[in-house]
């Protein structure tokens, strides 16, 4: 059985992180026994709680403790990435309303976009995915306007150079699929990085559908708007 890790913190400095408790405060509520986590005393100051964990002292709640969750969603185009827009309906709002104050999204879209978006509230979990040094691989499917010029690949793969950033983008994986269609592998995700890079052909994107982020495969079996937990294998994976 695999087990999941869990970003922890020491109970000592959970409670002195609150603004009603100082540190000699915090274990004095340890050594009395006013402290449980999960339901369980706890008197170690360096025993650990992680983030899911329910916190109680003097059976008063300082942590809910909530259950660990990880979906995936099939973005639809005129969705933006967030988890509130005045103007525009949410990803968010595509989701079960009892998790949406829950949830962030791990990995972004543009709202034109489409496709496979992560959603959690495991921090250290969505971190392992967008961190940029980690360089998880992200594959899209990508639509052009004008025909695919044949240097494309090659330039792809040496890295093209953003002059107002002063960044060369990591090299990345173009498979032509017809004269207007590919398939595009990135290992960053920087702003509007897939249009400026086809920008420097001249050829705009006009529909871009990311597939999958890291070794997490959009389900096929999701129309666009549909989402669903993912497995325990898709979780560990990452």
């Amino acid at each position: 059985m695999v087990v999941r890790q869990y970003a922890l913190m020491r109970v000592d400095r959970l409670l002195t992180n609150q603004p009603q408790w100082n540190r000699r405060q915090a274990l004095l509520l340890l050594a009395q026994g006013q402290v449980r986590i999960n339901g369980s005393v706890i008197r170690n100051a360096e025993a650990e709680a992680d983030q899911f964990a329910q916190v109680c002292v003097n059976h008063h709640i300082i942590q809910a403790g909530v259950a660990p969750q990880y979906w995936m969603l099939n973005k639809p185009a005129g969705v933006v990435s967030a988890t509130r827009d005045p103007q525009h309906p949410t990803a968010l709002a595509l989701l079960p309303a009892e998790l949406q104050p829950q949830l962030h999204i791990a990995g972004r879209l543009d709202k034109a976009s489409t496709g496979l978006l992560l959603l959690t509230n495991d921090g250290l979990w969505s971190r392992r995915i967008t961190e940029p040094a980690l360089k998880k691989p992200k594959t899209y499917l990508v639509t052009l306007g004008n025909p695919i010029d044949p240097d494309t690949a090659a330039r792809f793969a040496e890295g093209i150079h953003f002059e107002y950033e002063n960044i060369t983008t990591s090299p990345a994986q173009l498979q032509q699929l017809s004269s207007h269609q590919a398939r595009l592998t990135i290992f960053e995700g920087r702003y509007h990085q897939i249009k400026r890079m086809f920008g420097r052909f001249r050829n705009p994107v006009v529909a871009l559908h990311r597939e999958t982020m890291g070794p997490i495969a959009l389900d096929p079996n999701l129309t666009c708007g549909q989402s669903r937990p993912l497995t325990a294998a898709e979780i560990t994976a990452i």
